[in-house]
């Protein structure tokens, strides 16, 4: 006989399509449609559900990803009944958006419905040929669920100039303008990891997120950007 108090443990049962099991575990109905979720994040699942590699999303996805060199591909999830996902034990930030947009780092992508679009664009001034940086834009109606290296902040850019580490940055919303910030005087003065040579400045009307962390999350295929 086992004894043992797991009252804690037990699954939530909120009749919804994404919900937090714990702050590290994301339950998906899957009888609310299908979802897009980082491959290899799926541990376990309960229900009639099937997997599929996403696709290099046609002939414009392929270009992208070899001019981006974004490495999480994702999977179809479809089917009906229940699927746990998580990366590394990485902190999970649910948020809904209801005809908006937000511009999220690939590598801190874990799932969102495949009600969104999506499309990886360039950031900033600096663009595919002269080694820029991108991002993932989801846009529509649907959940987004992003993974942080600890418990973020959420700053609102309205209310002052503020300036970021990128490694830092997890995503911003759609009201947002993001301009990178060189600064060679302080580079090595600024951020953990010193010897940074720019900033993200940020301004606007809405939010980013930013992760206690300026490592990048240690999950599978957790590289800058994503690929469909």
């Amino acid at each position: 006989m086992i004894h043992g108090d797991f009252n804690q443990y037990q699954e939530t049962t909120v009749n919804d399509a994404f919900t937090l099991q714990n702050k590290k575990l994301l339950k998906v109905s899957l009888n609310f449609g299908p979802v897009k979720a980082r491959i290899g994040s799926m541990v376990a699942y309960q229900g009639d559900v099937s997997f599929a590699h996403a696709g290099s999303g046609g002939v414009m996805g392929m270009l992208k990803s070899k001019v981006t060199g974004e490495g999480v591909p994702t999977m179809d999830v479809t089917g009906s009944g229940e699927v746990f996902l998580a990366d590394s034990a990485a902190d999970i930030q649910l948020m809904y958006i209801e005809n908006d947009s937000v511009s999220v780092n690939g590598a801190n992508v874990l799932a969102f419905s495949a009600s969104l679009s999506y499309d990886i664009k360039a950031i900033g001034s600096a663009g595919a040929l002269s080694g820029g940086m991108f991002n993932v834009v989801l846009s529509g109606t649907g959940y987004v669920a992003v993974l942080c290296a600890g418990p973020p902040v959420v700053l609102d850019v309205s209310t002052a100039p503020t300036f970021a580490d990128p490694q830092a940055v997890v995503m911003w919303t759609g009201g947002v303008q993001m301009n990178l910030k060189t600064d060679v005087n302080v580079k090595t003065l600024i951020g953990k990891g010193s010897g940074e040579s720019f900033q993200m400045g940020f301004s606007g009307t809405g939010w980013v997120m930013v992760q206690p962390s300026e490592g990048v999350i240690t999950g599978k295929g957790a590289k800058s950007g994503i690929g469909f």
